[in-house]
C-alpha cells in the first residue's frame, strides 16, 4: 500500500504529534542521522523551531541524539516505539477516565443545539457520527468533504466500511462521491443549484454542515426535529432515481 506524505503526516497527527513534530519526525526518518540544520532545510521549518521540536521528540522517546566531534546529531529510534507511545497515552487517559466521567454532567434535557467551528470542529462531528450512528441519511452534499479535507475523507470512508455504517445518500447527478463506502446507497435528485449546506440525519440528531470558509456545523439533538427531517428525506428518497 502506497501512503503519500500528506497521509503519513495526518496519521502521525492523529497519533498525538503536532503537525510540525510529524513533519520533522518523518523527515528525520527518511534522512537518517544528521544535524538539526539539515532537518530544518529539508522540512522547511526554521532552525530554532526545528531544534525545539527535535528536543520534544527526544523527550517523548521517539528520537535520540549522539555527540560526535562536539556536534549533536539526531536520529529516530525504531518506529515500533510509536506504538508504545500510543499505549502510554491510552494508559494515561484510562487512569483519569473514571474521574472525568464523574465530573461530566450530561444535558438534563433530551434536546440541545451545539455549534462547531472550523475544520477541527468538522472532524469532531464526523468522529461523533462514526461513534454513534448505524445509519445516516445525507442530503445536498456537493462533495465538499473530499474536496476540502481529502486525507480525513479517506479515513472517514474507510471507517464507514469498517464499522458497517449504512449511508443513504441523496445527491445531484454528477456530484456523487467517486469512491463512496461499500455501505453507501446513492439516489439522485433533480436539482440545478449547488448547496453549501449539507444535512445529515441519524438517531435523534439533525446535523447541518455549512461549508463556508471556515466551515461551521450545527448539531441539533432533538428527536422531533430529526424525525421530521427524516420523513422529508424519505419522501424525496422514495421518488428519486437510482442512476
Amino acid at each position: 500500500m502506497n501512503i503519500n506524505f500528506e497521509d503519513m503526516i495526518s496519521t502521525l497527527e492523529r497519533a498525538g504529534l503536532s503537525h510540525n513534530e510529524s513533519v520533522v519526525y518523518f523527515t528525520l526518518l527518511q534522512t537518517g542521522m544528521c544535524m538539526a540544520g539539515k532537518i530544518s532545510k529539508k522540512s522547511q521549518i526554521n532552525r530554532t523551531t526545528t531544534y525545539d521540536i527535535l528536543n520534544n521528540l527526544y523527550k517523548k522517546g521517539l528520537v535520540r541524539h549522539n555527540i560526535i566531534s562536539n556536534k549533536k546529531f539526531f536520529e529516530c529510534v525504531d518506529p515500533d516505539i510509536l506504538l508504545e507511545f500510543l499505549k502510554e497515552r491510552e494508559n494515561d487517559i484510562n487512569d483519569i477516565l473514571p474521574h472525568l466521567k464523574n465530573i461530566y454532567m450530561k444535558p438534563q434535557t433530551d434536546h440541545n443545539v451545539t455549534l462547531y467551528y472550523g475544520y477541527s470542529g468538522v472532524k469532531n462531528v464526523f468522529q461523533m457520527i462514526l461513534k454513534e450512528a448505524k445509519e445516516v441519511c445525507v442530503m445536498d452534499s456537493e462533495g465538499q468533504l473530499i474536496e476540502k479535507m481529502p486525507t480525513f475523507a479517506k479515513y472517514f470512508i474507510k471507517q464507514l466500511d469498517k464499522r458497517k455504517i449504512k449511508v443513504l445518500y441523496l445527491v445531484r447527478k454528477g456530484k456523487e462521491h467517486s469512491n463512496p463506502s461499500n455501505t453507501t446507497e446513492i439516489r439522485f435528485i433533480k436539482k440545478k443549484t449547488a448547496s453549501e449546506a449539507v444535512f445529515n440525519i441519524y438517531n435523534d440528531k439533525l446535523i447541518i454542515f455549512i461549508w463556508t470558509n471556515p466551515p461551521e456545523v450545527v448539531v441539533i439533538q432533538n428527536k422531533a426535529a430529526a424525525d421530521s427531517m427524516k420523513d422529508y428525506f424519505f419522501m424525496i428518497w422514495n421518488k428519486s432515481a437510482k442512476n
